[in-house]
């Protein structure tokens, strides 16, 4: 029988397999040396201290890279003032204790992670107040110890390509070029989206000034790093959710980006951090999206580097959601970087003509749900798979229409209480990891 390796295992074989090698060449070097030379003692002695050294340094690094006895589990959450548009204004009120409230009903559930969802052209709309949430958030984080993942969040690109729906990029990327007209459709089917995505991967996106994406990307972030680094909740950053790709050739291109960004940000932390899968996530797409695609996104510098993916589906044996997750399994084994479910949850989709007039499959949102024994084998499956971490989707004040994508509901007086969608993930995280949770 087929047994799925373990990424921890994966990589703790690895490391085993070059200290072995090492192992023998002392051996070798000992084998070497005449017994009657007066310096045999202290060579050995230097040989041996060497490779105990290299070994100790070595397990720091990757303990500290991996968090091999920790696994972070826990919801998606998301804000006020750090998710609102630039085009359009959140119409639900976010209660005055919201994040208190909600870290304290997360730990006393037994998860210790939270997932928090932040666009980048929030903080252009507002940076002042964009600040002062995220610095609630650590407080509340800390005060009841739970980890954050601080992740940069983009849907449809931008508000500015899909005003109804789309929440991203700032306007200032687009509004100064023809080819990129408003309202025009962000998501990957769209000509401006695809256009512009294209231009982002070849670094050439800029600004009125002349500065380049990138760069103003990574600034963005070191903000986002001096504001929330030194809170001890602070678990890491994820540089991009889920970017486009649109041809072959850019795979590459994404990977220098994550390189850079990586290389930027570890100027500032030490902390994790997460770069992301793309869309569209279509195994038959022209893109070629293969493992070894995958795997050249990857920053060059993997040290305390995680890999998210998004599953809205059971992998369950012979299914669409199982080869979508065999894919990320071996892109994950070919760079050791460990696989870190931010996003999932189960789903419904139907083709229907979305608000841009395009047909696309969109969730149904009265036809999807999620079970107790679904919930638990979700959570069974990503423990065999010796995840790093996961966070369920999602942890929300505004009333959504797909029910099981919101665990609570927020009373007019601002009181917060859990749903049944909560329940099952507090008893699917209980019955996989029993000796993890509450502590």
């Amino acid at each position: 029988m087929n047994k799925k390796l373990n990424l921890n295992e994966f990589n703790a074989r690895e490391m085993a397999g070059n200290y072995f090698i090492m192992l023998i060449f002392i051996l070798n070097q000992m084998h070497s040396i005449s017994l009657t030379r007066p310096f045999v003692s202290s060579k050995l002695v230097l040989l041996i201290v060497i490779f105990t050294l290299l070994l100790t340094n070595s397990f720091v690094l990757y303990s500290h890279g991996q968090e091999t006895n920790q696994i972070f589990f826990g919801v998606n959450m998301k804000g006020y003032h750090t998710s609102m548009p630039q085009t359009r204004t959140i119409g639900s009120i976010m209660p005055a204790n919201y994040f208190d409230d909600s870290f304290k009903l997360i730990s006393e559930a037994g998860m210790n992670h939270v997932r928090f969802v932040f666009y980048w052209e929030s903080y252009e709309r507002d940076p002042t107040n964009f600040m002062l949430e995220l610095q609630s958030v650590a407080e509340a984080a800390d005060k009841y110890n739970v980890n954050v993942m601080y992740d940069n969040h983009q849907f449809h690109t931008s508000s500015w390509f899909n005003p109804q729906r789309g929440t991203g990029f700032p306007s200032f990327l687009f509004q100064d070029n023809p080819s990129y007209p408003a309202g025009n459709g962000g998501g990957p089917k769209y000509a401006p989206a695809k256009a512009w995505w294209t231009a982002w991967w070849n670094r050439s996106v800029t600004d009125i000034n002349g500065t380049d994406g990138w760069t103003l990307h990574a600034e963005f972030l070191k903000k986002i790093v001096d504001t929330l680094d030194s809170h001890k909740s602070t678990l890491g950053y994820e540089i991009l959710s889920e970017p486009q790709v649109h041809s072959a050739d850019q795979w590459e291109k994404i990977g220098k980006y994550n390189t850079f960004m990586v290389n930027e940000l570890r100027k500032l932390t030490s902390k994790v951090l997460a770069y992301s899968m793309n869309i569209p996530v279509d195994l038959k797409s022209p893109i070629n999206l293969t493992p070894e695609n995958l795997a050249k996104m990857s920053p060059q510098n993997s040290t305390n580097i995680v890999f998210k993916i998004s599953i809205y589906g059971l992998p369950t044996e012979s299914s669409y959601q199982q080869a979508r997750m065999n894919t990320f399994l071996k892109a994950s084994n070919i760079t050791g970087v460990p696989l870190y479910i931010g996003e999932w949850n189960n789903v419904l989709r139907e083709q229907t003509i979305n608000e841009e007039g395009t047909s696309v499959f969109e969730i149904n949102p009265f036809e999807s749900d999620i079970s107790q024994q679904e919930a638990d084998l979700f959570v069974k499956t990503f423990k065999d798979l010796g995840i790093w971490g996961l966070a369920y989707w999602k942890w929300d004040f505004v009333s959504l229409q797909t029910p099981n994508f919101n665990l609570i509901s927020v009373a007019d007086n601002g009181d917060i209480t859990t749903n049944k969608y909560f329940r099952q993930l507090k008893i699917a995280l209980e019955t996989n990891y029993q000796n993890q949770t509450n502590q």
